[in-house]
């Protein structure tokens, strides 16, 4: 019996995707993707240095992501994102936007990276004060939010975990602790958690139920905006970055109101 194959397999738009050689959330860069495309990984090379200010901008050197990206372009990739918080913000808004700019020389098509995505993510919800969650060492976080008040927009609150190493196993109950010591009631219209090597997925609709505003995060937005690029939307179910309807939060009943609803315990 003759096996027919019909259509082979569907087409597929790529995205590429330069991450630093630790990053090791792949699986959650993919749950942003839609079904239609496909993300193309490089890592930059190895080095001996822990996450710091002078890791961000090894991970960042141009030659570096030169090199990265015109390995992408075997695939045609048809936009290319940096996909590290620190190394793109390390250089402040002048240095991301060189850095896009030497990826487009080096091949890329439309780029973006991950401060870059921030600060157009921002704008796109008119946030003016924004409140950060980092796992970073003081110096880095301070340079993030210098980077942020570079952008136009006010930091009203900070928490930061001051790793060095194996983001990655950060469990979400602390990222939740974080978020909720960063944000005063009030304060702030928007969270931002820091690091591409944090997971952050799952949180984020639990986050903004809570906290009443909506919450970013470094893998959400660097693939919203590299989704945008191709005139597709990122899947986040819930995530008000990506669904409008998911911007809007019924109003708080008051502790009094709800003691009342609830009757004595």
């Amino acid at each position: 019996m003759d096996v027919t194959f019909l259509g082979g397999p569907r087409p597929q738009r790529g995205v590429g995707v330069v991450a630093p050689f630790d990053f090791a959330l792949d699986r959650e860069l993919w749950r942003w993707v839609p079904d239609e495309v496909s993300l193309h990984l490089t890592r930059t090379p190895f080095v001996p240095v822990e996450v710091s200010l002078d890791l961000a901008r090894l991970v960042s050197e141009h030659e570096t992501l030169g090199d990265a990206v015109r390995a992408l372009t075997a695939v045609t990739p048809e936009v290319v994102a940096y996909a590290c918080t620190s190394g793109s913000f390390v250089g402040g808004v002048t240095g991301e936007r060189v850095m896009r700019a030497a990826m487009s020389l080096a091949g890329a098509p439309p780029s973006v990276t991950t401060s870059g995505a921030l600060l157009e993510a921002l704008a796109e919800l008119d946030v003016r004060r924004v409140a950060l969650v980092t796992p970073y060492t003081v110096s880095v976080t301070r340079a993030l939010e210098e980077f942020v008040a570079e952008g136009g927009v006010q930091v009203t609150g900070c928490a930061f975990m001051g790793l060095t190493r194996e983001i990655w196993r950060v469990p979400y109950r602390d990222v939740v602790a974080m978020a909720r010591q960063a944000v005063q009631p009030g304060t702030a219209d928007a969270l931002f958690i820091s690091c591409t090597n944090l997971p952050t997925y799952d949180v984020i609709p639990q986050l903004e139920a809570e906290l009443r505003i909506p919450v970013l995060s470094a893998n959400q937005v660097t693939m919203w905006a590299a989704l945008r690029r191709l005139g597709t939307r990122a899947v986040g179910p819930y995530q008000a970055l990506l669904d409008a309807s998911a911007r809007v939060w019924p109003p708080a009943v008051p502790e009094e109101t709800q003691e009342h609803q609830e009757g004595p315990s």
